[in-house]
């Protein structure tokens, strides 16, 4: 099976300023084309040569594993933006609400855990099992599918996604994420 480049639901331009042309024709066009093309090439005559995307991240170690954690966690990523600034569809306000106190309260946690990563790495929004939901944060390429967690969304904090337009200020990045994320997009992939 080849994995291929998802597809973004925007055009190139259409996030600036809060998310530059510039930062997606490098960051989505040639840091996810190679993290894409690198997993093609290594899976080649592999056990994980004829499965999903999904579940080479949840089965596989070493350049497979970041390879195919970074294909993986960049869609999710870029497909979970938004030109327009949306609301929080209740059935995850509420979710929100009940797992964290507050909207307010769960996004100042998140913004926390999100700055505090050190050097590479993301920060998720996951849920259990039981419909709970948790902040994650990984180094590198990690995130929460090997751990049987649902990914709802996630923020990427390699200085790559934001020098660009933010240089270092990641706080700066963090902030103009909540105008970008596509809360609808989220809460369709709640799973309770």
């Amino acid at each position: 099976m080849t994995h291929n480049m998802p597809q973004l639901p925007y055009a190139m331009d259409a996030l600036a300023p809060l998310m530059s042309q510039e930062t997606l024709e490098y960051h989505y066009g040639k840091h996810l084309q190679t993290y894409v093309n690198n997993l093609n090439n290594l899976i080649k005559g592999t056990e994980f040569e004829n499965l999903t995307l999904e579940e080479i991240v949840k089965k596989s170690e070493g350049g497979i594993f970041n390879n195919a954690a970074q294909a993986w966690n960049h869609a999710v990523f870029f497909c979970g933006f938004s030109p327009v600034e949306k609301n929080i569809p209740a059935n995850l306000a509420e979710r929100l609400v009940r797992d964290f106190g507050s909207v307010e309260a769960f996004k100042e946690a998140f913004g926390k855990a999100a700055a505090g990563v050190f050097g590479s790495g993301w920060t998720w929004l996951a849920e259990d099992a039981e419909g709970k939901l948790m902040i994650k944060s990984y180094s590198n390429a990690g995130n929460p599918l090997p751990e049987g967690l649902n990914v709802i969304f996630g923020l990427d904090v390699w200085e790559h996604s934001y020098y660009i337009d933010y240089r270092n200020n990641r706080l700066a990045y963090i902030d103009a994420f909540w105008k970008l994320l596509d809360w609808e997009v989220a809460a369709k992939r709640l799973l309770k």
